[in-house]
């Protein structure tokens, strides 16, 4: 019927019951492509892009990681990819076999947490089954089956800059570390880091009319003209979090253009940042 009783020792409880009809039918139709992936190489895929899917729910196709295959020199890359509009995180293995013509997918926010959460055994396949509406994942005995979101992935490609020629290499942690103690001063994590990058060094500032100012000198690698750039403190530490290398790569071209960065220990992964004004 349209009740359930629960009872134990002296306490009887009885709840209203949705009808059996109203529960999704996810099982119904097939799925056109297979495929098997290496636990730790999904887990990759999520944690090195998660960070920049967007929260902004008017832009719903913004809401979730991009994942499709993509001829890279002639070899086939299975690639996540995640913007907000002000960043953008890349990451790319190569193509399990079965992943060939897959269609180009948009896998929900709330998915990709889910999964993040059942990938942590390295010693697992997971088993991904995908058609262009729905996605099931196998993993051990759990399956994770979810809908994708019906929309297009802007085309990401467009927004990866190709003509950046200033390169500045710098430790990465000690980048990390002088981006979080001179964010401290500002009012709200976004508040903007300026970079002054010379011969050489690379000086951090922040500066808080409320507050008071900071700044901060490191060593780096860097040769070209003298540039001036600001970023939102937060996005920079979030993309410091995913870098795995010693070293981080930034590949900047003017104050008012989008810088990339790239993981030495990685070059398959690429972060792009948008500045700010500072």
């Amino acid at each position: 019927g349209n009740a359930m009783t629960v009872t134990s020792g002296r306490s009887s409880f009885r709840l209203q019951c949705l009808p059996q009809s109203d529960f999704p039918e996810l099982s119904a139709g097939s799925f056109s492509h297979i495929f098997r992936l290496d636990s730790v190489a999904l887990k990759g895929l999520i944690e090195k892009t998660q960070f920049a899917i967007s929260t902004e729910e008017t832009r719903y196709y913004l809401n979730g990681i991009y994942l499709h295959t993509h001829d890279a020199d002639g070899k086939l890359k299975l690639r996540s990819v995640a913007t907000d509009g002000h960043r953008l995180a890349r990451a790319e293995i190569d193509a399990p076999a079965g992943s060939e013509g897959m269609p180009g997918i948009i896998i929900p926010r709330k998915t990709v947490s889910e999964l993040q959460k059942l990938v942590d055994d390295p010693d697992i396949a997971v088993t991904t089954e995908l058609s262009d509406t729905k996605i099931r994942f196998t993993i051990g005995s759990v399956v994770l089956t979810s809908k994708l979101i019906d929309g297009t992935f802007p085309d990401y490609q467009r927004v990866i800059p190709t003509g950046n020629d200033k390169k500045l290499i710098i430790d990465r942690q000690s980048f990390a570390a002088a981006v979080d103690r001179v964010s401290t001063i500002s009012s709200e994590r976004g508040r903007a880091v300026k970079l002054s990058i010379g011969e050489g060094q690379v000086t951090l500032a922040v500066n808080n009319p409320d507050s008071g100012s900071a700044t901060e000198e490191l060593a780096a690698d860097y040769s070209s003209d003298a540039i001036e750039i600001g970023f939102n403190a937060k996005y920079l530490l979030d993309v410091a979090a995913q870098l795995t290398g010693t070293e981080a790569k930034f590949m900047l071209a003017d104050a008012g253009s989008p810088t990339l960065i790239h993981d030495m220990a990685d070059e398959t992964t690429l972060y792009v940042l948008m500045p700010m004004r500072v």
